[in-house]
Formats: C-alpha cells, sequence, structure tokens
C-alpha cells in the first residue's frame, strides 16, 4: 500500500517535467510535494515548491529542446524513504541524463527529494 502511495507522488512529480504548459508544472508539483518540500539537487539544498519549480523549468528549457522525463525503474520503499531510477532524453535522439531520486514522503506527498544525476550521454548508447 504505501509503495502505490509513494509511485502515484512519484509519478506526479516526474509527470511536471512533462506537462504540456510551463503553467501546468506548479499545480502538479502541488499534487506531489508538501509546500515545505526540502529539496537536494545538483546545486545544493533549497526548500518550498518554487525551489523545485525552478529546478524543473530549467530543465525543461534546455538548449536541446523540451524533452521528456520518465521513471525506468519500480519504486523500491524500504522505510519512509522511496527510491527509483529515471532518464531525461531531449528531442531528437539529444542529450540524455540518467539518474536516481530518493525521497522521502509525509503524509502521502514528498516532503524531501535527494537527486543523483548520473552522466549525460547520447540517447543511442
Amino acid at each position: 500500500m504505501q509503495e502505490e502511495i509513494a509511485r502515484s507522488a512519484i509519478d506526479t512529480f516526474i509527470s511536471a517535467f512533462n506537462a504540456s504548459d510551463d503553467s501546468y508544472v506548479t499545480a502538479l508539483l502541488a499534487q506531489a510535494l508538501t509546500s515545505d518540500v526540502v529539496f537536494w539537487g545538483p546545486l545544493g539544498r533549497s526548500e518550498g515548491i518554487e525551489a523545485v519549480e525552478r529546478f524543473v523549468l530549467d530543465i525543461r528549457r534546455h538548449p536541446a529542446g523540451t524533452g521528456t522525463m520518465v521513471r525506468c525503474s519500480g519504486v523500491d520503499m524500504p522505510d519512509e524513504w522511496a527510491r527509483y531510477q529515471w532518464v531525461f532524453t531531449t528531442p531528437d535522439g539529444g542529450p540524455r541524463l540518467a539518474g536516481t531520486d530518493v525521497v522521502h514522503l509525509r503524509r502521502s506527498l514528498i516532503d524531501q527529494v535527494i537527486v543523483f544525476a548520473g552522466e549525460i550521454e547520447p540517447s543511442g548508447s
């Protein structure tokens, strides 16, 4: 049951990267994250949905064009922390970024996100 809740929150979080328009990003993040979410990203620690929104919008505005973020693994949830793997691919086989996120849930919402990004590789490799 807890893994289903985590999977739902994670998939909603990932859907913000793939929203049809930037204006939908905040609403999707609000459905997945607590308002005081702590985000541990590539540039350090930040707090709040607005901080996560900036990160998502930066990824969406990749110079190679709007890409696609997908969860490419199951959700592993040994306790309150869940982890999953993801891949981000830009259009026309552009750069691919892969990684693992670890999230903590509180009341069915993500209250902490830790992003572990891997190397950027062409999507054909």
